[in-house]
């Protein structure tokens, strides 16, 4: 910081803050273990204060615990009939023969990836082939995913889940 003379700043910077923080400590801030000289007008006098009992929390003067006011109950106190209980899922759909197909595809290209001297090629021309099965896999992979709404839907009743 440059130190001006002026009308524009004090002349001495530093001589101007120890003087704000001198008037600063005399009023109390920044002391945490003292009190301040002028007591703050929000806090009520010391005999008007609710006195901290072995019941109270410190925060409110109910009986009421924090952790119970801000998460609710203790889940093991609720009575079973309270207890929500989720419907069972649907069955997963049964794979069709498309999918027995991509399966298929991706693990001859592994296998031709990793090892392919078990089928009898050599590595150049199992590398080759293996990732013209993985590539084929995936694409038809990526032809069986659904595009647009399911069979019999109406496309004009809005957003469906």
């Amino acid at each position: 910081m440059s130190r001006m003379s002026g009308a524009d700043g004090p002349e001495d910077v530093d001589a101007t803050f120890e003087q704000i923080v001198a008037d600063l400590r005399a009023q109390g801030v920044g002391d945490r273990g003292t009190t301040p000289t002028e007591p703050d007008r929000d806090d009520p006098p010391p005999e008007q204060a609710a006195p901290a009992g072995p019941a109270s929390t410190g925060w409110r003067e109910t009986g009421t615990g924090w952790d119970e006011t801000m998460f609710g109950s203790d889940p093991a106190d609720v009575d079973d009939e309270e207890h929500f209980v989720p419907p069972e899922p649907p069955p997963l759909p049964k794979p069709r023969k498309g999918a027995f197909i991509v399966l298929l595809f991706f693990v001859l290209g592994l296998l031709l990836l990793i090892a392919p001297g078990v089928i009898g090629l050599s590595g150049t021309v199992g590398m080759a082939l293996g990732m013209l099965a993985l590539a084929t896999g995936l694409a038809l992979l990526l032809l069986r995913v659904r595009q647009g709404p399911p069979d019999g839907a109406d496309p004009g009743n809005g957003a469906q889940v």
